[in-house]
């Protein structure tokens, strides 16, 4: 696998570029997305293509959004006799993925994500979540075990609530520093992201889940009694099967779909 574009490119830290370029690291990515001959992939951040050139002989053709316009004659230079690639230079928060999935196949996204936009970059790639069928993403590790985490654990928060009601999540390698031009200071991980065909609780209101979620989780030491004051009393908790003496970071999904619920009920009977 060729690297030699890494090389010859400046990584620009406005836009957080660090470059993978180990093809250990590649292969193993390429293996867990497993892509078929007519999937519709879509790379966000293809930089210079490493990945990129070992996706594109597995398709027809695939989709790249790019913000940096300097990169994708070299984007396109190295990848030009690979397969067919349609590159949009645009910002991956403000691209409208529906465009793409306007023939009816579901898109399976994939991108190494700049540390600095990822969470709000997934959460609005989950307002489209109808049209995508799952997405595999190298984030800060730290990202990854907060997406992961299961109740009682220290990485376990809003992220994690929220990322697994819409999705199921999957934490599939770590990766080192060294296997980026230039070097993060921040260890790497791949994680699978499947959007459920249901979310697995009943929800009345999302947007009211994560207001309660956040609204638990803003101080973590202290007990849902005293966190979630603005939104119900200890009676309401307690009447749901939830001592109101435990702290958010104890609580599954289902238990705060549960308290949710009564929020909303009441909210609609005021």
């Amino acid at each position: 696998m060729s690297i030699d574009p890494v090389s010859k490119h400046r990584a620009r830290k406005r836009f957080g570029q660090n470059f993978l370029t180990d093809p250990y690291v590649v292969a193993g990515i390429v293996a867990a997305i497993s892509p078929q001959r007519d999937d519709h992939l879509v790379e966000i951040g293809p930089g210079l293509g490493v990945l990129t050139e070992s996706l594109l002989p597995c398709v027809n053709a695939m989709d790249a959004i790019e913000l940096d316009r300097d990169i994708i004659p070299k984007l396109e230079e190295h990848c030009r006799d690979r397969g067919q690639l349609h590159i949009h230079q645009a910002d991956a928060l403000k691209f409208d993925f529906t465009t793409l999935a306007k023939d009816g196949r579901p898109l399976r996204i994939v991108g190494n994500l700049p540390y600095n936009i990822s969470t709000p970059l997934m959460f609005h790639l989950l307002s489209m979540r109808e049209q995508v069928q799952d997405m595999h993403f190298m984030l800060q590790k730290e990202v990854v075990d907060r997406l992961a985490a299961i109740p009682g654990n220290k990485d376990y928060g809003r992220l994690s609530v929220m990322m697994q009601y819409h999705c199921r999540v999957e934490s599939l390698m770590q990766v080192p520093p060294e296997a980026f031009s230039p070097p993060p200071k921040v260890n790497s991980a791949v994680v699978r992201l499947v959007p459920w065909s249901e979310p697995p609780v009943n929800v009345d209101d999302v947007n009211l889940l994560g207001k309660l979620v956040t609204q638990a989780f803003s101080q973590r030491r202290k007990t849902l009694r005293n966190t979630l004051k603005p939104l119900m009393n200890a009676e309401q908790i307690e009447a749901q099967g939830v001592d109101p003496k435990r702290r958010a970071e104890t609580l599954s999904l289902n238990e705060f779909a549960t308290l949710a619920n009564v929020v909303s009920a009441n909210s609609v009977r005021k």
